[in-house]
């Protein structure tokens, strides 16, 4: 592991220890396929352990009730990640394959700094609201409106942008007064297990309030969905593996947070700047390898200028060659491992049958010999019922479809599953904003304005999720609301 941040081990109760049965497994660099060493690898009796430590933190300590405990603890830990951001910097590239310059914004550096605004944002908040005074039923009282934590959080996180999620989840729920047991993804173990280390030796967050058990099995997670003691779960990944969370925490009725897949469209009109907008669609889709949910991978289309975008689009993916993800110039690394790049294979396959034209792309870059590459691939003559068109790919793929005009071009962006993120670009921006308005989706962008920011709230329609997370509606999911009278 990289030098200073000791070994990656599990937290729990504020101890920093190995796997109760001893086990291990090992964490790779998907850009060599080298393993880079071992994890703990908790098991059944560590989640027991640390949900345990997360119930006994939440009952019996003042965290819940102690907001300038927590604002501290969150600023010691913005902190700690700022002195040792070069060491968290290389472990990311190595352990996520995150292209370099990926982290110096939403890969790293951008959610350590929301970690301040969510500080802020918990020390200005309005815990209390007072509704008055009425008189119901013809009793006069007065009436007031509290927000408290909402208990133990499970929260449980994938692999492709691990410090933004891990984050995302942890810093709004420890600022709300919960206690938190984290799963984070097998294959970034490393990135998780150095938060745990942060916390329990560079802050005065207390014994249990914080408890992270990297796993080999992720099948772990399903106990923070079943478990009594445990209050609300939030799950970031797949909407296959959402709809299972939904299902396990039934059964106790927990508060469930949902931020799953999407296929977002990324829609030109006649008007746009094609240039620009084409330009912008094809790089978006390269970023980090295509692995991000909310990248737009439907690029819709005047259909009378279909040839145009698709030649511009090209040129624009084969200068964005898949690369070593330490040279600064690149901003498609690897993906994450050979079963995710054999997932991606699949879809490729599947565009050919369904009659699809691969442009540029398609395969295994031929200079990258090691490591889990995809060349940037461009897609063109499947319908938007296609399934490489309807289905989450998570690669540097982007399919090209035509529209008719605006009403098309919005019935075809709303014709999927997801509702997650979006594009719209028009010379005219008040006929941008309209088709962006009629767009149901949960973010979306204008003309290349960029939705992402700590006070900025994220997530999706229909299967892309239920609930937001960032911004204070993401806060806010961490909360209970209790309604109280007195006599007046």
């Amino acid at each position: 592991m990289t030098a200073g941040m000791g070994e990656p081990r599990l937290l729990i109760g504020g101890e920093l220890r190995e796997a109760r049965s001893g086990a291990t497994f090992d964490t790779a660099n998907p850009a060599t396929e080298e393993v880079l060493g071992q994890v703990a690898d908790g098991g059944v009796d560590d989640m027991d352990a640390a949900i345990a430590a997360a119930r006994q933190a939440f009952d019996h300590t003042d965290w819940s009730t102690n907001l300038s405990r927590r604002v501290a603890g969150l600023r010691q830990l913005k902190e700690a990640f700022d002195r040792h951001a070069e060491e968290i910097r290389a472990l990311t590239v190595a352990e996520a394959g995150s292209p370099l310059s990926f982290t110096y914004s939403a890969q790293l550096d951008e959610p350590v700094k929301s970690l301040a605004w969510v500080a802020d944002m918990a020390e200005a908040y309005q815990w209390e609201v007072d509704l008055g005074d009425a008189s119901p039923m013809g009793m006069p009282s007065h009436r007031w409106v509290r927000r408290e934590a909402t208990g133990v959080v499970g929260a449980i996180t994938p692999w492709n942008v691990p410090h933004q999620i891990n984050l995302a989840k942890l810093g709004p729920a420890l600022a709300a007064g919960n206690t938190v047991v984290l799963k984070p993804a097998p294959d970034t173990p490393w990135c998780a297990t150095v938060l745990g280390r942060l916390i329990a030796e560079e802050t005065d967050i207390p014994a249990g309030v914080v408890n992270i058990v990297a796993s080999s099995d992720h099948a772990l997670g399903e106990m923070l969905a079943t478990d009594p003691r445990v209050d609300q779960v939030t799950f970031t990944g797949s909407t296959a593996t959402g709809r299972r969370v939904m299902a396990a925490a039934a059964p106790t009725l927990k508060k469930v947070f949902l931020e799953l897949g999407g296929k977002s469209a990324f829609v030109v009109l006649d008007d746009a700047d094609f240039r620009g907008a084409i330009g912008t669609a094809a790089f978006t889709v390269c970023t980090h390898a295509g692995q991000g949910c909310a990248i737009t991978t439907r690029l819709v289309v005047p259909r009378d200028r279909f040839d145009e975008a698709t030649e511009l689009a090209a040129k624009t993916m084969v200068k964005l060659p898949a690369g070593d993800p330490l040279d600064p110039g690149i901003i498609c690394g690897p993906l994450i491992s050979a079963r995710q790049r054999e997932r991606v294979e699949g879809y490729l396959t599947l565009a050919v049958d369904e009659g699809g034209t691969i442009v540029c792309g398609g395969g295994r870059p031929s200079d990258q010999p090691r490591g889990y590459f995809i060349e940037p691939t461009l897609i063109t003559g499947v319908a938007n019922s296609a399934r490489v068109a309807q289905e989450e790919i998570f690669g540097p793929v982007l399919v090209v479809i035509p529209h008719d005009g605006d009403d098309d071009a919005v019935a075809l962006a709303n014709d999927s599953a997801y509702g997650l993120s979006g594009s719209v670009w028009s010379g005219d921006r008040e006929r941008a904003v309209s088709v962006a308005n009629r767009i149901r989706t949960g973010t979306i962008g204008v003309n290349g304005g960029l939705w992402y920011s700590p006070d900025v709230p994220f997530g999706g329609y229909k299967q892309s999720g239920i609930g937001r997370e960032m911004g204070v509606a993401g806060f806010e999911e961490y909360l209970q609301t209790k309604s109280l009278a007195e006599p007046a």
